[in-house]
């Protein structure tokens, strides 16, 4: 049996994963008391059940609750409690951790409205910085953690269908290639940075300025350039010689992140390529275009 525990940040996507999820034909339980986990694993698991995918999904919204006459304390000191008692019993499950800056949660709650299960009455910012600390020894318990800050829906779903649905190995790394523009900021969770603004410009071709490093044109341009597709070459030789070494230290998540002054034009077009050739290699790997929709006026 598939058993996986959904948990990470509110406001992260637990909710949107268990949708994913259900749909995929997994028994989906959210918000399950601690205490009830063993129960329920072992219920799952007689002889005879039907049951062979399941979803339980952890947050933080009795983290800080406590539980009468319980040695834990706390729901959430619980809730590890009860994941060592599985781990005693040998009962194999996985742990998927979903994560995000504080900025993108702190912009997802103010755009819904909705109030932070920590925060009470206080700012959200504080609710959040509560849950990192509650979370903390759990994320390190996590056999997958998916970093959703620039992650759209549909990215985020074919991350799940590809680590969780389909099963594939990837060593619990998951790359996002992301494309930016330096007027706008270096991103806050790059692990590799890379400036193109070395390369072909296509914004001083009138009929390229309007178009992105999707358009054919405006692709064809760069990598018409020598130095463009050498350096595309390089690159893919020392991100795919890097991933192993990262693997080995355990890292879940990898963002490369490449840059030109707008992110619109050149670093779009580098960002697709690299992760045309590592999605071909049979990495998880999804891009987002930070910048590509911003009205960069001149580079």
């Amino acid at each position: 049996m598939q058993f996986l525990i959904v948990t990470g940040m509110s406001g992260a996507g637990k909710s949107t994963v268990l949708k994913f999820l259900e749909d995929a034909g997994f028994f989906c339980v959210d918000n399950l008391p601690p205490a009830l986990i063993s129960k329920f694993a072992e219920v799952c698991s007689l002889p005879g059940s039907e049951i062979k995918q399941v979803a339980l999904g952890i947050d933080a919204r009795g983290a800080g609750t406590m539980v009468p006459g319980s040695p834990s304390g706390t729901l959430f000191e619980e809730l590890i409690s009860e994941l060592k008692n599985l781990s005693v019993d040998n009962f194999q499950y996985t742990i998927l951790f979903l994560d995000a800056s504080d900025e993108t949660l702190v912009k997802r709650y103010k755009e819904t409205r909705h109030s932070h299960p920590l925060a009470k009455n206080e700012r959200v910012i504080f609710g959040i910085e509560k849950e990192r600390e509650f979370l903390h020894r759990l994320k390190k318990q996590a056999d997958f953690i998916v970093d959703t800050s620039n992650t759209l829906t549909r990215q985020l779903k074919d991350t799940i269908n590809e680590i969780i649905i389909k099963n594939t190995t990837f060593n619990s790394l998951i790359i996002t290639v992301l494309s930016f523009g330096f007027k706008y900021g270096i991103p806050d969770d790059s692990d590799l940075v890379f400036d193109v603004r070395f390369m072909p410009n296509p914004f001083y071709i009138t009929e390229m300025r309007e178009l992105t490093g999707k358009d054919a044109p405006v692709r064809d341009f760069v990598m018409k350039s020598e130095i463009s597709r050498q350096f595309h070459e390089k690159l893919l030789d020392l991100v795919t010689f890097l991933i192993p070494h990262y693997v080995d230290e355990g890292k879940n998540q990898l963002i490369i992140s490449i840059g030109c002054t707008g992110g619109k034009h050149r670093s779009v077009t580098l960002a697709e390529a690299l992760y045309s050739e590592l999605k071909e290699d049979g990495f998880a790997t999804h891009i987002t275009h930070r910048d590509i929709d911003k009205d960069a006026k001149r580079y």
